[in-house]
Formats: C-alpha cells, sequence, structure tokens
C-alpha cells in the first residue's frame, strides 16, 4: 500500500485522468439513463461538452490557470446552447478548489467570482418547474455554498502550504547562520590558539637561548654551572614541547578532547614560577602580591599569565644587559590589577610595539586583543628615566 500510495503521489495526473474516466463513464450512464426516463433525446452537444468537462478534471494540476478558463467557456457554452445540468459539471467545483490552492492569484479570485455565480446563472437559465420565485433563489443560494467552500477550502490548503514553506526558510535559514557562526567561533578559537602558540614558542625559546648562551660562556670555568644551565633548557623546552603539541592537538582535532593528554591552561598561580623561571635564566624579577587572592574566571587568569609571560620576554629580548623587572599582582573587588616593570636601556619602544626586533612579532598588539576579549584596559609606554611598564586592569565580569 506505501508503494501504492508514493507511486500515486509521484503521477498525480494519472490519479486525475482516472478521476476523469470515472466522471466520463458516471455522465454517459446518467445521460443514458435520463434518455431513457424521459424518452427525449440528448442534448446535441452534450457529449463533447461532457468530455471537455473531464479534461478540465484530468489536466487541472498539470494547468489549473487553462483548465479555469476552459471550464468558464464550457459553463457560457451550456447556457448559451440550452445543454442543461450535467453530473460533469462536478468538475467546475473541482477546479475552483484547485484554482484557489495552487493557481494564480488572479486566477483565485476569477475562480471565487465564477464560482459565485455559477449556480444563480444555472437557476435563471434552468429555473425548477412548479417552484415560486422565493423557491429557485433559495436553491440558487443553496447551490452555490459549495463552491464557496470549496474555494475557501483550497485558499486555506495555499495559506498552510505558504506557512509551512516559511517556516522550511526559516529553519534552512536558522541553520545556514548556525553554521556560519560555527564557522566563525572556530576561526577565533584557532586565533586564540595560535595567540597561545606564540606566547610559547616567544618565551620558553628565549629561557633556552639565554641559558644557552649562560652555559656555552661558563661551560669550562665553571661546568656545575653548566650543567644546571644545561638541565634547565631540557625542561624548559619539554615544558615547550608539551604545550605545543596540546595546541597542535586541538587544531588538529578541531575540540579539545575529553580526559585526553592536554594539560591545564595557565592561570594566575603559576605566575609565580613563570618569575622563578625568568630568575633562573638570569633575570632578575621582583614578584609581589597585593590584596586578598582568590578564585577569578578562567579567562581572566589566562590573560594575566600570558601579559606577564609576554612583558617579561619582552624585557630579556629587548631590555639590554644588567635589565632587571617588577611583577604586582593587585586583587581589586571587581576586578585584578597588573603592572609589568623594567628598568632596561636596550631597544626602542617602538620595537616593543612591533614585538620583536625583525618586527614580525605581535607583541602589545596580541597583549591589547587578549585584553579586550576580557573587557579590560591596557596601557603600555616607556617608564620616566628608562624602561618600559605595562599596566593592565581585568575586571571580573566582561562589559557589557
Amino acid at each position: 500500500m506505501q508503494r501504492l500510495y508514493d507511486f500515486l503521489r509521484r503521477h498525480p495526473t494519472w490519479v486525475d485522468g482516472l478521476w476523469a474516466l470515472v466522471l466520463f463513464g458516471i455522465s454517459v450512464v446518467g445521460g443514458a439513463a435520463t434518455e431513457e426516463s424521459s424518452r427525449s433525446e440528448l442534448p446535441a452537444f452534450f457529449l463533447p461538452i461532457t468530455l471537455a468537462l473531464c479534461l478540465v478534471l484530468a489536466l487541472r494540476r498539470r494547468m489549473p490557470e487553462k483548465m479555469l478558463v476552459l471550464a468558464a467557456a464550457v459553463g457560457v457554452a451550456q447556457l448559451v446552447l440550452d445543454v442543461g445540468q450535467l453530473p460533469a459539471n462536478f468538475a467546475m467545483l473541482v477546479i475552483v478548489y484547485t484554482v484557489a490552492a495552487i493557481g494564480e492569484r488572479w486566477a483565485s479570485r476569477f475562480a471565487l467570482a465564477g464560482g459565485l455565480c455559477a449556480a444563480p446563472a444555472a437557476q435563471l437559465r434552468w429555473p425548477e418547474p412548479q417552484t415560486s420565485v422565493a423557491g429557485n433563489i433559495a436553491l440558487a443560494i443553496f447551490l452555490t455554498v459549495p463552491f464557496a467552500l470549496a474555494w475557501v477550502l483550497g485558499d486555506s490548503i495555499r495559506t498552510r502550504r505558504a506557512y509551512f514553506a516559511q517556516l522550511e526558510e526559516r529553519a534552512a535559514r536558522l541553520e545556514k547562520e548556525r553554521e556560519a557562526q560555527s564557522k566563525v567561533a572556530v576561526a577565533a578559537e584557532r586565533a586564540r590558539i595560535a595567540r597561545e602558540l606564540h606566547d610559547v614558542v616567544a618565551h620558553n625559546v628565549s629561557v633556552m637561548v639565554v641559558q644557552a648562551d649562560g652555559a656555552a660562556y661558563v661551560l669550562d670555568a665553571a661546568p656545575d654551572q653548566a650543567r644546571k644551565a644545561l638541565e634547565t633548557i631540557s625542561s624548559t623546552g619539554r615544558q615547550a614541547l608539551a604545550e605545543m603539541r596540546r595546541l597542535l592537538g586541538v587544531l588538529r582535532t578541531g575540540e579539545h578532547q575529553e580526559g585526553g593528554e592536554y594539560v591545564p591552561q595557565p592561570d594566575v598561580q603559576q605566575i609565580e614560577d613563570l618569575v622563578e623561571q625568568c630568575r633562573s635564566s638570569g633575570l632578575p624579577v621582583d614578584f609581589r602580591i597585593e590584596g586578598t587572592p582568590r578564585p577569578l574566571p578562567s579567562g581572566v587568569e589566562l590573560t594575566a599569565y600570558r601579559i606577564v609571560q609576554e612583558a617579561l620576554t619582552n624585557t630579556r629580548k629587548h631590555g639590554g644587559p644588567n635589565a632587571g623587572a617588577s611583577v604586582r599582582l593587585v586583587y581589586f573587588d571587581d576586578g585584578l590589577g597588573l603592572l609589568v616593570e623594567d628598568d632596561g636601556k636596550g631597544a626602542p619602544h617602538e620595537l616593543y610595539e612591533e614585538g620583536g626586533l625583525d618586527g614580525q612579532g605581535h607583541g602589545l598588539i596580541g597583549m591589547r586583543e587578549r585584553v579586550g576579549m576580557v573587557g579590560g584596559t591596557l596601557d603600555a609606554g616607556p617608564r620616566p628615566g628608562g624602561g618600559f611598564r605595562i599596566s593592565a586592569l581585568l575586571p571580573l565580569k566582561p562589559a557589557h
């Protein structure tokens, strides 16, 4: 049964043709019975008009507007040629419904007007004998109701189809918007990972270079100190590889793996370890915490860690010899304050802005992006008398 139903849905014209044959058979049989009972011949145009109305029924969905015009022409011909009402006139009722459901708007209005005029015109042309004028009027009104109901039903089907089409279009549009938002989110995540990768490489490689230079300098004079420097290089390299492996793994998979090998993101508590690492590489750093430490949003903690990491890396790269730095963390009621200063006399302020001596890094640009992501503010510039200062305020709640 399902296959038969699907076949009939795929071939609606065949279905309409079958119903047209049924209507033609009913019309012929009914006409013959009427001729035999009344002992009068059928009208001369009975067969052509019946065939035309059956054709209207057969092609109603393929050519609704043309079939409506044909039905109207057949109706006028019936009135002019005095061919009374036939069983095949049922096709007029069907074409009114069809045009109201799937036809053009002008055809729908024409079908409504024609349907409302068909019954009164037929009653005027062939009034019922032995029936008063009021009776004929009532009969005309009664026969008009099916045409009106057919048009209303067809128009309701049209409205319902338009509503569902609008829902489907809206769902498709929402799906496209959701896909676009997903792509934007993926792009933003990859940009964040790229910034993480830059911070990891810039900091750890800088530490390794400094330690390697120191080890080469004291290799003969102080082997123990050189061995300690090599151990620092080894541990720093492993840490850099672990973080790079984690970040590149995210890029490959497109999402964070649950329960995988990835280590947690750095937070404020690890800033002290970062400072110790810088001290071991030969950069004096004064580290202080003011206020009462408390848990912070992960985005704020990661931003704070990366700002300090970038600032200390720039001090090592551009501060020159004998440079020192200081790091202050200040816990406010509504945010976290950061102050990183150095007293270096090395590269000028413009190179800090560029992010590297080759002008190809991120530097302060990346810092400003990170701070902007959490709704904070960043102030960076040279200190009076030399050196560089970076001050940031990270709110606990992003600004709306």
